[in-house]
């Protein structure tokens, strides 16, 4: 398997919830956001990529057992894509992921100061062409 250092895992989940936070924002309603293909395909592959590294996160006992509710979603929504409810997707972007997002962001200051320095940089360089995301964090390595 990838060596990674498992601290990567929550700068992942981040940028992907800044990701389905930019597109979303785009749509009022889920109707919209549905029927553009490619927006709707990225906030799902962004939903794929929380739920897999929620799982290292809770193996790895950074976040509790609790949310393995996410990474059961991650599985619903990989496996079973005809089945899914796009008002629950909206739903979840609405309710559910401001409150994860602010769970990650503490996680991300509970860091090592140098090595949450080295990785924000290295996300940083990974998004360059992402100014919404170079711009978060800048702001949070403040």
């Amino acid at each position: 398997m990838f060596n990674r250092e498992v601290e990567m895992f929550v700068f992942d989940i981040l940028v992907a919830i800044l990701k389905i936070e930019d597109t979303s924002k785009r749509y009022t309603n889920v109707e919209d956001l549905l029927y553009n293909y490619n927006n709707w395909d990225s906030v799902i592959r962004e939903f794929e990529i929380i739920g897999k590294a929620s799982k290292h996160l809770i193996k790895n006992e950074i976040i509790s057992n609790e949310y393995q509710k996410i990474v059961d979603f991650r599985n619903k929504i990989s496996h079973e894509y005809f089945g899914i409810e796009a008002a629950e997707i909206w739903n979840i972007i609405h309710h559910n992921l401001p409150e994860f997002k602010i769970l990650i962001v503490s996680t991300i200051n509970s860091i090592d100061k140098e090595l949450k320095k080295e990785l924000t940089n290295s996300f940083i360089e990974d998004n360059k062409y992402l100014n919404f995301i170079v711009k978060y964090l800048e702001e949070m390595s403040l």
